[in-house]
């Protein structure tokens, strides 16, 4: 055959390069084509492909089976076939070293010559398999030359030694073919991976021109916004602060949606005025209008609302005035710059709801004080009247009190832990007490009322209202609860005789006009002036009416001594009359002794920081000389000179000594007075 031919002239000496023929065609009946796999240029990136693969086209198909013929020499394969197969493939390079070479020589014996194979004398190139197959066209005879017999002998054994290796070229046939499908998916990867690199190189071009303009847009922009900005802030109103009043909850967030709009409502303005011709605050001008007419409403709404809170009943007003007031009070110093007319309608209705209510609440709390129980301190309680005299015709036991001792009742002025009695408390306490509790318990609850409503009145008022409009505004809500006050401390002192009580009313409100200065409510001032002008009076008339009631029981003792115990043993007088007698000749203190030096007592502990100008001095002066002229002329009535001394210097004694501890300067110069008293009499015993 003509691979045994192929295979001789394959173990000449191969020509030289130069002087081998190029064949014109392939060897293969496969068409020809440019093996894509075959040393040349390489795609950058790639590796070279391994020797088993590097033999076939990756479009060959099946019929390129005998790959002999794709080679001139043996020699040239060996060039290309440079790589190990793989582990299950049997090496290509050695299966084809196989048949190009032929079957083994097999050992001949001694008597057979040896048959040499000669040359044929012509070569066929080119040959034409037709539609047969390799193992067909060998065993076959398709109208070529006779081969000599020998060659056709050599030849039929080779067929049968390469039908044994049948197995080796399908295998072959078969890894190369699966090769050749998987170069094919590999190459139309690489040419999709390369189109789709090609598109995101594209793609990130065209960012990077994207980037470079929003770059230089940017840079124009802020360039712009540093020029504009400030003007366009100060002349703009961002949409969360026109939805916040126009539909928010009036809270915090509210008073600062105000704050907003007045800067920017000003910024425009100034910039109307200034002159400046820019269509943007044309624009914005009905804007803010419509925007300042609107909160305008809403706080009306509000305020309105707070008010009518207040004429709930059993609310505490002070609650209101700080949580729904206060709190907010900007959003009537806004309403009072842009709506003075409704601002002022609103405090009128503001004065009377609060007028309504101290004087509702007032009134029943000074109901409540009427009903309490008091000591009845009338015209017999005066200091000259004898006990046996005292409410001769009354019909009712009078309550236990005392009527010249101030005892605890001191406590009510120099303790500030005293609070005013609550409603619920007065209407049930049952016990008696002295007129001065109603009155301290009346005023302390109507001066700190009166001090926090000025002070709310001062904070909530006061950006849109002068000091003295807020003075009238406070005088027309307390003027009636004033009026009641005043009532009240005229009840309880036009009947009673108690000095030491009203005196005690005095030094109370005194205290309570230290303290409405301390606080800084001067408008509570006439009130307290007004309180005086009932107390010192009334003080003076009671001390006018003990001074009386002395002189009274002054004028009613004899002017001369009184007779002998034996006169008085054989008279025939009742023995009521026998001992007061004998009471006149007595040198212990008298009753008016103890009444007069428990009084003074009293008296000068409520003034021990007195002024000079009070009149409590002038009238303690004179009851002094009144007690004064009765020891005297009880003096008097004693027949002995001794007892006489021995009477003034006990009375004096015991006025003296009631008298120690007392301070201030009246107190020393009462003392002093008795102090002298007692040294005169002390010279005559």
């Amino acid at each position: 055959m003509w691979l045994d031919r192929l295979s001789a002239h394959s173990t000449q000496p191969s020509p030289s390069p130069s002087s081998t023929p190029v064949a014109a065609r392939s060897f293969s009946p496969a068409p020809n084509r440019r093996p894509y796999l075959t040393p040349g240029p390489q795609r950058p990136g790639l590796n070279p492909r391994s020797s088993s693969l590097s033999l076939l086209s990756p479009n060959s198909s099946s019929s390129s089976l005998p790959l002999a013929a794709r080679a001139p020499t043996a020699s040239g394969l060996r060039v290309q076939i440079n790589s190990s197969p793989p582990a299950d493939v049997q090496d290509p390079s050695k299966v084809l070293e196989d048949i190009l070479r032929g079957p083994p020589k097999r050992a001949l014996p001694d008597d057979q010559p040896e048959i040499l194979v000669e040359r044929p004398e012509e070569v066929v190139a080119d040959i034409e398999f037709g539609d047969l197959s390799l193992q067909a066209f060998a065993q076959g005879e398709v109208g070529y030359p006779k081969r000599p017999s020998h060659v056709h002998t050599r030849s039929t054994e080779s067929v049968e030694e390469y039908g044994k290796a049948k197995d080796k070229f399908e295998d072959l046939h078969r890894s190369v073919a699966a090769c050749d499908e998987v170069l094919k998916s590999v190459e139309m990867y690489l040419q999709g991976f390369q189109s789709d690199l090609g598109a995101v190189s594209a793609e990130i071009q065209i960012l990077q021109d994207r980037s470079s303009s929003l770059n230089t847009r940017l840079e124009n922009r802020k360039i712009v916004e540093k020029i504009l900005g400030p003007a366009v802030e100060d002349i703009s109103i961002s949409p969360a602060v026109v939805r916040k009043i126009a539909e928010g909850p009036v809270d915090e967030g509210f008073s600062k949606a105000l704050q907003e709009l007045e800067k920017r409502s000003k910024a425009v303005e100034a910039k109307a005025k200034g002159g400046l011709n820019v269509k943007a605050l044309d624009d914005l001008k009905p804007l803010l209008e419509d925007l300042t007419n609107k909160a305008v409403e809403r706080i009306r709404d509000y305020i309105v609302a707070q008010i009518k809170a207040l004429r709930s009943p059993s609310i505490n007003a002070q609650i209101i005035q700080q949580q729904g007031f206060l709190k907010y009070k900007e959003l009537y110093a806004f309403l009072a710059r842009h709506q003075k007319q409704l601002a002022e309608e609103l405090c009128r209705a503001y004065i009377n709801t609060m007028r309504w209510y101290y004087l509702h609440h007032f009134t029943r709390y000074h109901e409540a004080l009427q009903k309490m129980k008091l000591h009845a301190i009338d015209q017999h309680d005066a200091m000259g009247n004898e006990a046996g005299a005292k409410r001769g015709n009354s019909k009712m036991p009078a309550m236990p009190h005392e009527t010249f001792s101030i005892g605890r009742r001191l406590d009510l002025l120099k303790t500030s832990t005293h609070n005013a009695l609550t409603l619920h408390v007065l209407e049930e306490d049952k016990a008696t007490h002295y007129l001065e509790l109603p009155f301290h318990t009346f005023n302390l609850a109507l001066i700190d009322n009166a001090s926090f409503e000025y002070t709310f009145l001062t904070s909530y008022f006061a950006p849109a209202q002068s000091y003295q409009a807020i003075n009238r505004t406070f005088a027309q809500i307390f003027e009636p609860t004033f009026a009641l006050g005043q009532s009240l401390t005229r009840s309880l002192i036009d009947a009673s005789l108690d000095a030491l009580g009203i005196l005690l009313c005095v030094r109370l409100t005194q205290a309570f006009a230290f303290e409405l200065q301390r606080r800084k409510v001067p408008a509570v001032e006439a009130y307290t002036n007004a309180t005086n002008m009932l107390l010192w009076p009334r003080f003076q008339q009671v001390m006018d009416a003990h001074c009386k009631s002395i002189a009274a029981l002054t004028s009613s003792l004899p002017g001369r001594p009184a007779a002998g115990s034996s006169l008085l043993a054989s008279s025939s007088s009742s023995s009521a009359s026998a001992a007061a007698a004998a009471d006149a000749q007595s040198t212990a203190p008298v009753a008016l002794t103890q009444r007069f030096a428990n009084f003074l007592h009293g008296v000068l502990a409520l003034s021990a920081d007195a002024a000079d100008d009070e009149p409590v001095s002038h009238s303690l002066v004179r009851l002094r000389a009144e007690y004064v002229a009765y020891l005297e002329k009880r003096a008097k009535g004693i027949g002995e000179a001794r007892k006489r001394t021995r009477f003034l210097f006990n009375n004096a004694s015991l006025v003296g000594t009631i008298l120690e501890g007392t301070g201030g300067r009246m107190a020393e110069e009462m003392r002093g007075f008795f102090a002298e008293v007692r040294g005169r009499c002390e010279g005559g015993l």
